[in-house]
């Protein structure tokens, strides 16, 4: 069935050290839990590879662990729920240099077990299956929805490649294989469907050498239950990952424009009437602008939030930008700063008060007076949110140390 199995076999004799663990999360999986232990072997025994088949077992009561314990795989209880915490009990408890994991669902074909382990001695550290014509993978039909094929994995897998630039195409995929070295390296945390984008996304940042090698992806064999992966709520949970880890693109850069932009028209509004060929620009706009100045300060708030917070949980590595900004941005610098904003802001409230009274508190034009009390009040709100911006900081900061 290989081309490549004579030159995978030599490989393989080439070494001593034991090979490989073959992991697959399992959870009621009877259906189709034999035929895969069964083609995991038969990858094992034909190509060669010093291999042993781990069942994760998150709390099966279908008889799945004793269709394991038969076949001769080594069977591993998880006792905490989710996909994640599967897989991290079953890759705790291999024995072998490499790690192959993959879906106990018969939808992996694990005879396609020697194209990964080929990848990994190579000198990979994680090899990631790839189940999309984009990676020269192949779809077969009634294997993957419409919507996950032509929306969901195609959207986040630019995402990963944009955002944390990881070199791969079908960031979904489950079959994925990566060495115990690396995976340890990595600290994973996400208990959840997270688990595997966590994987390639962490292991991108920290600058792992990655491939990705082609495979077939087959319709879903079981008949006793539905998919564990539920569409709506895995995919937000993703989503949410994602934002959590690249604050940059979607809180930081959209944050600062607002700021920009909304500084920039304040300026010129302050001054008077803005003119632009047929349309005046006045207060109204200055309104707008203060709003854009004050949601750009809370995004670009929010980003370094998130960032701390990815550090302190172990999900990101210590960033040396982050650690030169906070020698200069710190309690006492924000303290000072918010200090001085709502200074300003309240000097420029009473002002126009002393406005107000000198027309006997009676009615005032708007537009002289709001371009005052306008940027008064941005300036009171900003300087509330830079001194309580800098109390969260400084105690998420406490979690980083």
């Amino acid at each position: 069935m290989w081309h490549n199995e004579s030159r995978v076999s030599k490989t393989m004799n080439s070494t001593s050290l034991p090979e490989l663990s073959i992991v697959m999360p399992c959870l009621n999986e009877a259906d189709t839990l034999a035929i895969c232990i069964q083609k995991a072997q038969r990858s094992l025994r034909e190509a060669n590879i010093d291999g042993e088949i781990i069942i994760a077992d998150n709390g099966s009561t279908d008889g799945s662990i004793e269709i394991a314990t038969n076949l001769g795989a080594r069977v591993v209880p998880v006792s905490q729920k989710g996909y994640g915490s599967a897989l991290m009990g079953g890759i705790a408890a291999a024995r072998r240099r490499y790690v192959l994991m993959g879906d106990a669902d018969d939808s992996y074909d694990f005879l396609e077990t020697p194209k990964f382990v080929e990848k990994l001695r190579e000198g990979n550290a994680l090899v990631q299956g790839c189940r999309l014509p984009s990676g020269r993978g192949r779809v077969l039909p009634g294997a993957m929805p419409p919507l996950h094929r032509w929306w969901g994995n195609p959207m986040f897998t630019f995402l990963v490649r944009w955002w944390f630039r990881a070199p791969i195409h079908d960031v979904y995929c489950g079959l994925r294989g990566f060495t115990k070295e690396h995976y340890e390296s990595l600290d994973q945390r996400c208990t959840g469907m997270e688990f595997a984008t966590e994987m390639i996304i962490k292991s991108s940042l920290n600058g792992a050498r990655i491939a990705e090698v082609p495979i077939t992806l087959h319709p879903d064999g079981r008949k006793a239950h539905a998919p564990h992966l539920k569409t709506f709520r895995d995919g937000w949970r993703t989503l949410r990952f994602f934002m959590m880890l690249s604050p940059r693109w979607l809180f930081l850069m959209p944050g600062l424009l607002l700021m920009f932009f909304g500084l920039i028209f304040s300026a010129l509004l302050v001054a008077g009437t803005v003119r632009v060929g047929g349309f005046a620009f006045d207060v109204h706009t200055l309104l707008y602008a203060a709003m854009a100045i004050i949601i750009g300060f809370q995004a670009v708030a929010f980003a370094l939030f998130s960032k701390m917070f990815a550090i302190g949980e172990g999900l990101l590595s210590e960033d040396p930008r982050l650690n030169r900004l906070f020698r200069y941005v710190t309690l006492e610098t924000g303290l000072i700063v918010g200090g001085v904003l709502l200074l300003t802001g309240f000097g420029g409230t009473f002002y126009a008060l002393g406005i107000w009274s000198g027309r006997d508190f009676g009615a005032l034009d708007p537009f002289r007076v709001f371009r005052l009390v306008i940027p008064s009040a941005t300036a009171i709100t900003l300087g509330s949110q830079v001194i309580l911006s800098s109390f969260f900081m400084s105690i998420l900061g406490l979690r980083r140390k």
